[in-house]
């Protein structure tokens, strides 16, 4: 029975409609958490990879021990003597570190040490199967075992991690103590995601709402309520909001939210850039070194 479960798992398009409702809730979450089978992932993934982990050369590979499995850090150490402000980079859901090491170099050259890592499920990092909780988990433990780092540069639902650790609630251990964060192109409202992810697969109202109690409580919160705009007032910290008016992934009204409910944040738009692009467009990365420099 598991077998022909996980084979309809790894398989796309994938509907549960026709199945139980509680069988089909139970399903969804367990595809929702993996990150190499979502469909937001680009047929050629593998190998854009490859050409982007060209661009991780300057960087030290480094291999961190966590409770979500072994993960793949990569250091970026600075020319010249220091002291280098330290910054730690979240790359998004299904994605990895290498398609942020762009990022990473120019923070480098511009005297930042800089972590990056492949999330748990993603990249050179260990297990297949990670949640949101998970990559949350991992950030807390990579930023502890290879800092200090004092800012959080994050892209989409990587975004939504650092904020968890950065609030330091359960069900993570504690918290980080991130001093300004850069949010790229983040989501803001949780139970958009799930609802989408609902839709794709087709699931009734009562598959959803199994699927949405998974997500409860291991996130211990209501999906109503997980935010990255309460997230961020919980940390009390400032953000730069940066994020493309024709993102279709994320929708330019979630960087809207965010800074309307946070008073130290600051929305940065840009246009023309989408969801990925804006992780290699040169004004972006100035807007941001600009912020953590001026800090």
């Amino acid at each position: 029975m598991t077998v022909f479960f996980d084979r309809r798992l790894r398989t796309r398009p994938v509907r549960l409609d026709h199945l139980p409702p509680a069988l089909a809730g139970d399903l969804a979450y367990r595809r929702f958490c993996l990150p190499q089978f979502s469909t937001r992932r680009s047929p050629d993934h593998v190998l854009l990879a490859e050409r982007a982990r060209f661009h991780l050369r300057h960087a030290h590979w480094v291999r961190v021990p966590t409770t979500e499995g072994e993960v793949q850090a990569y250091v970026f150490e600075p020319e010249g003597k220091g002291p280098h402000p330290g910054v730690l980079i979240a790359h998004g859901w299904t994605s990895e570190a290498s398609f942020m090491a762009v990022f990473a170099e120019q923070l480098r050259r511009a005297g930042f040490r800089v972590v990056a890592f492949d999330q748990p499920g993603h990249g050179k990092s260990e297990r297949q199967r990670a949640s949101l909780i998970d990559c949350a988990r991992a950030l807390l433990q990579v930023a502890e075992a290879l800092g200090p780092v004092r800012f959080a540069v994050a892209h989409s639902m990587g975004g939504l991690a650092a904020l968890l650790v950065g609030e330091g609630r359960p069900p993570l251990p504690r918290g980080y103590p991130f001093e300004r964060y850069v949010l790229v192109s983040s989501p803001n409202r949780f139970a958009t995601v799930v609802q989408e992810f609902a839709d794709e697969l087709r699931l009734g109202q009562a598959a959803a709402r199994r699927f949405e109690r998974h997500l409860e409580r291991i996130a211990h919160r209501p999906v109503a309520t997980f935010t990255a705009a309460s997230l961020l007032a919980a940390t009390g910290r400032p953000a730069l909001v940066i994020h493309a008016r024709d993102d279709a992934e994320v929708l330019f009204r979630n960087a809207e939210e965010i800074a309307a409910c946070c008073p130290a944040a600051e929305l940065a738009p840009f246009d023309g850039l989408g969801h990925r692009n804006i992780l290699f467009a040169p004004p972006v990365i100035r807007a941001a070194l600009s912020y953590l420099t001026d800090s």
